[in-house]
């Protein structure tokens, strides 16, 4: 499953009183996991940045200065994102930036209906805790080393991180259904990779001889009809195992 993993950084809280937003950030997540595409562009909001925003994510005027207003970036947005469902932190307020700035670019707006908010997931899961993403890399010892400041892109790499552990944790990965193919030589996942190569050679035998043939004389006196003899297998040999 293709979702879309998205932050973004604004001039303030709410676009309705003229806040704009200035960078967008986006990592492309197949099955909980990231494939390695993004999406990140600074955007000039044709405004000037209050000093109290530029404290939370360290961008200024003069850096996006030369950035493209989001009209100009609007179908390039549209077509990395395309129908996937995107996941965000609090999505109502990425979500009101993102479908004000389509809206000003006369272009089709998100919608409510395909946003994943993973705030509202961890409320769910820890009630009367803090939940901020912060909090929840701190609970799920997501490192923060390298993030001075916020950031669209790195706030949604750790976002992509925190959504993995909100959906049950990496061990949700070795899953051998799901839609990918068992073949000889390792798992094929939907895109083609091979998450593991064969074996190169058989592991060793662990069992004795006296161990195997107390085991076959524990199986001739109190296993019955078992199941591998309805089917014509016989349990192997010691030499060939």
């Amino acid at each position: 499953m293709r979702e879309i993993v998205l932050d973004t950084e604004t001039t303030g809280f709410d676009p309705k009183t003229g806040d704009r937003l200035i960078e967008v950030g986006c990592i492309e997540i197949v099955d909980l996991l990231p494939t390695g595409r993004t999406y990140h562009s600074l955007v000039n909001p044709e405004r000037l940045i209050p000093a109290e925003a530029i404290r939370v994510h360290g961008i200024t005027d003069d850096k996006v200065k030369d950035a493209r207003i989001f009209a100009k970036m609007a179908d390039e947005f549209l077509e990395f994102v395309g129908d996937a469902p995107l996941i965000a932190h609090n999505a109502s307020f990425d979500r009101n930036f993102i479908d004000w700035e389509l809206t000003l670019a006369h272009k089709p707006i998100t919608g409510e209906a395909r946003w994943i908010d993973t705030l509202a997931i961890a409320k769910s899961k820890f009630p009367g805790q803090p939940n901020t993403l912060d909090a929840l890399c701190k609970r799920y010892k997501i490192s923060l080393a390298d993030r001075t400041y916020h950031g669209a892109l790195i706030d949604a790499r750790l976002l992509a991180e925190v959504y993995l552990e909100l959906r049950g944790g990496k061990e949700r990965s070795f899953d051998l259904g799901g839609g990918k193919t068992l073949t000889s030589s390792g798992m094929v996942v939907p895109d083609g990779r091979k998450t593991y190569g064969a074996r190169p050679r058989p592991l060793p035998a662990q069992v004795g001889a006296a161990e195997d043939e107390a085991h076959r004389a524990f199986l001739g006196q109190w296993v019955k009809d078992p199941v591998w003899a309805q089917h014509g297998i016989e349990p192997l040999a010691k030499d060939e195992n």
